[in-house]
């Protein structure tokens, strides 16, 4: 099988090919396909895959290329972490909105936002080019902002595009934990959208072992959401949620944080992966090792200003272990060439799954995978305050499609103005004057 990475100049491809280092079975992939734009940074992920395959005689093939209809020829599956504007790009979100006193992450709030904007259109191209010229492949989607990347992928690829996140299968992983449960012998009941969803029960031996955590002060504030929300509100809500659900629940505390810290995440990792491509310019430069003390100050400081509002210290060693994404990929990889059912928290089209939500809706939920693809499990319905956020943040979302699809300027400042963590439009008008400003690639919002 052919597997092709866009956005293969990457710094996080070789988690993935690690992945596929793993894997010795009948009908894996055996030719992986780099695409990027970068041809530095492209030679660079391929000295460390190289690096990676020493040893494994069975390794799969690699070859990188910049042209992209050449990437897609033949693909079995379509891997997609492109990072349309680069870290450059996520620098200048996060500023603009901190600027104006509104959250500028990555995937929530105005950054996510305008991260959407820069990247909706590219993605629309990219699915248009699969449908074309690799009709049969499925497309793993990990481009954020991820929920909304996939659907406006899915509008062209129907069920054929599928994103996937770290962060809930990394929730998921921690309770069992502490529970003293097998993370791989738990089924977690978990909904809502990508980046913000709660993890409401979670199934051990049949048994929803969730209200004991719940109950457990001490236990529950042992992991890295514990400390973040705080054993008290949890409770109040029943439920565990993402992560990133601080920058809704604690959304002032953590403005101020990221206000006051020295650089934002963007910039940090900008600056980080800067050095790490400067590095791999020497061709004596050990590729690996590099690459992997990199990746571990990347993991150690990841959320740091949420740290700091909450009043919590450096992340604990069970913390720094992620959801592992890339072998989300390769288990659904596995699952739809093999027909190897399983059972993975996805980000797909909603069907009947969520009643608040109409069928073409992408939400991340628990599916059943197969080789026709992965499949939404029934959910119970979402409590008032979780159905409100949801909607309201899914109404976004579709704004932001629309204003892609369109270039209407007035649509993309109701899509800022409409976000819980913006709420004002006056600072919606504001965002947009500063993201076109920034940012070259929205000069298409030029229409009335």
């Amino acid at each position: 099988m052919k597997l092709t990475i866009l956005g293969g100049g990457g710094f996080r491809v070789p988690l993935v090919y690690g992945a596929l280092l793993t894997d010795h079975a009948e009908g894996r992939v055996t030719r992986v396909t780099l695409h990027d734009l970068d041809p530095a940074r492209l030679t660079a992920v391929a000295r460390v895959l190289a690096e990676q395959a020493e040893g494994v005689p069975d390794a799969p093939a690699v070859t990188a290329t910049t042209d992209l209809d050449e990437a897609l020829h033949g693909a079995d599956f379509v891997f997609s972490a492109i990072r349309v504007g680069g870290l450059e790009g996520r620098a200048a979100d996060e500023r603009v909105a901190l600027d104006l006193g509104v959250l500028g992450q990555e995937t929530v709030g105005a950054g996510g936002i305008a991260y959407g904007l820069r990247t909706v259109p590219v993605a629309v191209d990219i699915a248009r080019r699969v449908a074309r010229l690799a009709p049969d492949a499925w497309v793993i989607n990990f481009t954020n902002p991820a929920g909304l990347v996939t659907e406006a992928m899915s509008r062209h690829l129907g069920d054929r595009v599928i994103g996937i996140c770290d962060s809930p299968v990394g929730l998921a992983r921690r309770v069992a934990r502490v529970l003293g449960a097998d993370p791989d012998e738990a089924s977690p009941d978990y909904v809502g959208l990508n980046h913000l969803g709660w993890l409401r029960g979670l199934l051990v031996a049949g048994r929803d072992e969730l209200p004991r955590l719940l109950a457990d002060t001490e236990a529950l504030g042992s992991f890295e959401e514990g400390r973040l929300f705080g054993p008290e509100w949890l409770r109040s809500l029943g439920a565990i949620p993402n992560e990133y659900l601080h920058y809704y629940y604690f959304n002032r505390e953590t403005v101020r944080a990221y206000q006051e810290a020295e650089q934002t995440r963007g910039a940090f990792l900008r600056d980080q992966q800067a050095r790490f491509y400067d590095e791999m310019a020497h061709p004596d430069a050990p590729a690996l090792a590099t690459w992997d003390r990199t990746r571990a100050e990347r993991e150690a400081t990841y959320m740091t200003e949420n740290r700091e509002a909450a009043g919590v210290g450096e992340r604990d060693a069970d913390d720094l272990e992620s959801g592992g994404y890339e072998k989300v990929a390769l288990a659904l990889m596995r699952a739809i060439a093999r027909d190897e059912r399983t059972t993975l928290i996805l980000n797909v089209r909603n069907r009947t799954t969520l009643r608040v939500l109409d069928e073409d809706a992408v939400i991340e939920v628990p599916c059943l995978v197969d080789a026709n693809g992965a499949h939404p499990l029934s959910v119970a319905p979402l409590p008032d305050h979780a159905a409100g956020l949801v909607c309201a943040v899914k109404a976004v979302e579709r704004e932001v499609l629309a204003a892609a699809a369109s270039g209407s300027r007035a649509t993309a400042v109701k899509a800022f103005a409409l976000h819980p963590l913006v709420d004002s439009v006056t600072v919606a008008h504001h965002l947009v004057d500063g993201y076109t400003k920034a940012h070259p690639g929205l000069a298409y919002l030029n229409r009335p």
